[in-house]
């Protein structure tokens, strides 16, 4: 009898301290990586940033363009290539036509927010499945690195 009881005592302690609370499924949305449809202020074009207007001259500034190789070879070439090919990331050729000068210039500087509310970031996460950390990269190394992409884009 005695035994009994202390199974009983177990089962009740085991259903009592169960949660209660309702599980979301496998996949079901997260809210921090959820796109934010309902922020009237976010621009899907400039992308989350302080950059919301670049001047972008109908010549590359070749100045730029070099600097911005030199930013490239230390902070970008690791995940990515100059090509389409994937590495780590997406592949540069072609970025320029892709995106905005805000949007690149807003992700090259500010990757985290941008990862949370933009669908196109968020795509190319499902693609790379790596998250682009933050390179800490300035405004001048972010405007210097796309002149680097125009460039790349039209040399292929």
């Amino acid at each position: 009898m005695k035994g009994k009881l202390i199974i009983a005592s177990i089962v009740l302690f085991l259903i009592s301290c169960g949660d209660s609370t309702p599980k979301k499924k496998y996949g079901a949305e997260n809210p921090s990586t959820s796109t934010d449809n309902s922020n009237p202020s976010y621009d899907p074009n400039r992308g989350e940033g302080k950059f919301s207007k670049v001047d972008v001259a109908a010549t590359i500034d070749d100045a730029k363009a070099s600097t911005g190789n030199k930013v490239y070879g230390v902070k970008c070439s690791s995940c990515h290539k100059l090509t389409t090919e994937k590495l780590v990331g997406p592949g540069w050729q072609g970025v320029t036509t892709r995106h905005t000068a805000e949007w690149i210039m807003n992700f090259a500087t500010n990757p985290d927010p941008m990862i949370t509310k933009d669908p196109k970031a968020q795509a190319m996460l499902e693609i790379c499945l790596v998250r682009m950390p933050n390179q800490n990269i300035s405004d001048d190394d972010a405007r210097n690195l796309y002149e680097f992409m125009r460039k790349n884009d039209v040399a292929k």
